[in-house]
């Protein structure tokens, strides 16, 4: 009997050694840092455990597969892993690499509009944009906003345009409902084209209000707006870019967004303004300008008077010689 006793108290023994054995042994793989030099990016496929710890080690976030299938099983509790884009720090051991596959918000890719762009021009920037998925979708004209947006690597690229066009709406609305008593504009469809014109005419964040201004009295007093960024669009064929200067039969073409043979506003925008412009065309400067030309410095001289624009003209004219 007392033999019996002995060899079940070894036995217990034995099991609770070997039991702090695996446990310190399973604490040490979880804990040690793993062979990651710098922080990575890694893009986790859907998939089993199995798959996920051959990218990872593929990737150099793991050792080896085995430990991760492991400590997943042990784990399991504190939820399951994800697929996505993760970034993975420095010497994380795989407890650091579980928790970012658990807990972690996935990689955010920037897209950047700028302020300005056609359509076609924004659709290849989308197309380029290889962070997205899908079929390139060229938007309407003045349809996006011009901002910067976050989204995840396989975001669809109408996903992403859908994004930009509700940004635009909103803004827009904005915009609209806050606009000066007065203006001589019947909806916010003709407030985004004419911004569009003004964000065209100047990266001058200070000359939008005053430029805006010159259209609007232009419009009340039933001026032509002669808007060269017009004459690019129609030419171009709605690029927005030439490859050479404004010509004499560019100005004389019979075409809806030639400013300087229509009267009023083009039919629609000319590119995408941004949230400055608009407000630029909700509230102009105060004022009697009618005129601007290029001053030489980035910027514009403005004129009351048809002589003082031609003198600016001249000015202009010099300096190119």
């Amino acid at each position: 009997m007392r033999r019996i006793l002995l060899r079940a108290l070894l036995l217990i023994v034995v099991v609770a050694t070997a039991s702090a054995g695996l446990a310190a042994l399973v604490w040490h793989e979880l804990t040690r840092p793993g062979p990651l030099a710098d922080d990575r990016a890694v893009v986790v496929p859907r998939g089993s455990h199995a798959r996920l710890a051959e990218v990872l080690c593929a990737e150099g976030a793991l050792r080896q597969p085995l430990a991760l299938r492991v400590a997943a099983r042990l784990t399991a509790g504190e939820g399951p892993l994800r697929a996505g884009e993760f970034m993975f720090p420095a010497r994380g051991s795989l407890r650091d690499v579980l928790d970012v596959l658990r807990t972690a918000r996935p990689v955010q890719h920037r897209l950047t509009i700028a302020e300005g762009l056609t359509a076609a021009a924004i659709a290849v920037l989308l197309d380029g944009t290889d962070t997205l998925s899908g079929e390139a979708v060229v938007p309407a004209e003045g349809a996006v906003l011009p901002e910067t947006y976050l989204h995840e690597r396989g975001m669809s690229r109408a996903a992403m345009l859908e994004r930009a066009v509700q940004a635009m709406e909103h803004e827009l609305a904005q915009a609209w409902a806050r606009r000066a008593d007065g203006l001589p504009l019947k909806s916010p469809e003709e407030m985004l084209t004419l911004a569009s014109i003004v964000e065209r005419e100047t990266a001058q964040a200070e000359e939008r209000a005053r430029v805006a201004q010159v259209f609007i009295n232009r419009l009340r007093r039933g001026m032509r707006l002669q808007s060269d960024p017009t004459v690019v669009y129609a030419a171009s064929g709605g690029i927005g870019v030439l490859d050479r200067p404004i010509s004499r039969a560019d100005l004389n073409a019979d075409h809806p967004y030639n400013t300087y043979r229509i009267a009023g506003l083009p039919p629609g925008p000319i590119a995408s303004p941004g949230a400055a412009s608009l407000a630029a065309v909700a509230h102009p400067a105060v004022g009697d300008d009618l005129y601007f030309v290029a001053d030489g410095s980035g910027g514009h001289a403005f004129a009351k008077t048809l002589e003082e624009h031609n003198r600016n003209v001249a000015r202009w004219r010099a300096l190119n010689r």
